[in-house]
């Protein structure tokens, strides 16, 4: 099993490039950030784990600025956003943001997305919180006509772009229906979710890896029914707090990599908490 991390690197934390450097040397797979632009102050919407929202939240380095940063001083380690939130993007300038960090890093990079959470930080981006599932869809589909071989059209229902020349193109090959790099996509087990996840994306992140014994046979049905090939589907559980006996399970239910949360420290406590974790690495 394949062992990354995440973090919520800040202007307070380890900084990228040390973290990057450190996650190599150890033998960790990879690399995950999260995204938030920015929290306004005026907020009613809760935090999703409850009580006061951590301080880290408002002060989360721009990941594809520190994720370039980790790319320049590694060779080997995975790169991803966990997650990137492409309602709050331009897709066109996100498509080529991606596909640059993808091409400098080799084909190293993971596209973690989501929906959002934080209402008031959507609104502020002009998001219609309703509908900001199927306008995550449209931008993603949007980007993936970016990223295919040759000029291609894409009209959604929330906008398009003409046939267009569009370089670097990202590293892996098309498979099924997805274009780009490696796509993973965030949120909580439905209907809805999964049928996303079979139309455009490589599989699910879902975050804490909870209740994966029930969810897991309903999303290799949906993506079977969607004509998915049952061997590329892949879960990979997101900022996991790991013990020996829940990494066991995830391994009996054929999953190959899991992500471990780091807490948003300087230095000397981040790599404290990596040498810990080490004993879950594969060479360890």
């Amino acid at each position: 099993m394949r062992i990354a991390v995440t973090i919520f690197l800040t202007d307070e934390t380890i900084a990228p490039v040390r973290l990057a450097r450190a996650l190599e040397q150890r033998g960790y797979a990879g690399l995950y950030l999260p995204e938030h632009t920015h929290i306004p102050v005026e907020r009613t919407t809760p935090y999703p784990a409850g009580g006061d929202l951590p301080r880290e939240y408002g002060r989360t380095l721009d990941p594809f600025v520190a994720l370039g940063q980790a790319a320049a001083v590694t060779e080997r380690l995975g790169l991803g956003t966990g997650v990137t939130l492409p309602a709050q993007h331009d897709p066109i300038a996100l498509a080529k943001q991606i596909a640059t960090l993808d091409h400098l890093s080799g084909g190293r990079f993971t596209l973690g997305l989501g929906y959002g959470w934080n209402v008031e930080e959507a609104a502020d981006h002009g998001v219609t919180w309703r509908t900001r599932r199927d306008l995550v869809r449209d931008r993603v589909r949007l980007m993936q006509a970016l990223w295919s071989g040759g000029p291609t059209a894409y009209e959604g229902g929330f906008g398009g772009v003409r046939a267009s020349h569009a370089y670097p193109k990202p590293a892996r090959a098309p498979r099924g229906p997805v274009t780009g790099p490696r796509t993973l996509v965030g949120g909580t087990a439905g209907p809805k979710l999964f049928a996303h996840i079979a139309e455009y994306a490589d599989g699910w992140l879902p975050i804490g890896g909870r209740g994966l014994t029930e969810s897991l046979p309903v999303l290799r049905s949906v993506w079977a029914d969607a004509g998915r090939d049952p061997a590329a589907l892949q879960v990979v559980p997101y900022a996991v707090r790991p013990t020996p006996g829940k990494l066991a399970h995830y391994a009996e239910l054929g999953i190959e990599e899991v992500v471990l949360q780091l807490p948003p420290a300087g230095e000397t406590e981040v790599l404290r908490a990596l040498d810990a974790h080490k004993g879950h690495l594969p060479c360890a």
